[in-house]
């Protein structure tokens, strides 16, 4: 199955390097691309792709008002977006987890982590880096830690040790492991943990996780 991909920068050169990236995978297809907000979020909701590459930094829109726009809290039928970004921008990259983006990638991470983050969030998965996923969310919850926003019910202790994993950035297969669990157990707690968060993806979650203080540094 190929998975339709929207390219969204404001640069032609990049656009034009981000496609020759995903289109040299088998199972990848660029099929549209936009020089600005607006025009993504136009194009995406008439075409629908299965996962919208975004810039942080556009004109008319960035890349966190696309991302609450299709992904957001409230939008029917959300479509899955990955915000692209470098480090020093990430206050931006925090605010598009937490409004329903399904992972981020810097713009030099190279070919692997790109295409591999497109198929993460084609799966329904986030791409949460460790090394830098986790170091965003400490430097900021350190700088500016929000209140704290308790569940709608209490998590259980197995639960409190999966949304950590999710917050270092394990995948399934990693929580498994560690927590000597089955993979269906692992996406029965992820689909407990959202209900209980009222989140939609592990993107979210680890933001919870760290903004309460759940998560733990390491």
């Amino acid at each position: 199955m190929t998975i339709s991909v929207l390219l969204a920068d404001d640069q032609a050169m990049v656009r034009k390097g981000l496609r020759l990236i995903l289109e040299d995978q088998p199972d990848i297809t660029v099929v549209a691309e936009a020089a600005d907000g607006a025009e993504a979020i136009a194009l995406a909701r008439r075409l629908r792709p299965d996962v919208c590459l975004v810039d942080i930094r556009m004109p008319r829109l960035d890349g966190v008002e696309v991302t609450r726009a299709l992904a957001g809290p409230g939008v029917p039928d959300p479509l899955r977006v990955i915000v692209v970004t470098t480090f020093d921008l990430d206050e931006y990259v925090y605010g598009a987890l937490r409004g329903g983006a399904a992972g981020f990638v810097l713009k030099d991470a190279g070919p692997a982590l790109l295409t591999e983050a497109v198929r993460a969030a084609h799966a329904g998965d986030v791409l949460v880096s460790p090394s830098v996923t986790v170091r965003l969310l400490r430097h900021l919850t350190a700088a500016a830690p929000p209140p704290a926003r308790a569940p709608a019910r209490p998590l259980s202790e197995r639960e409190t040790e999966v949304v950590r994993a999710v917050a270092r950035g394990r995948t399934n297969q990693e929580i498994a492991a560690e927590l000597f669990i089955s993979l269906s157990t692992v996406k029965s707690h992820l689909s407990g943990i959202q209900a209980k968060l009222g989140v939609r993806n592990r993107g979210q979650i680890a933001a919870w996780a760290w903004e309460n203080g759940v998560a733990r540094p390491r």
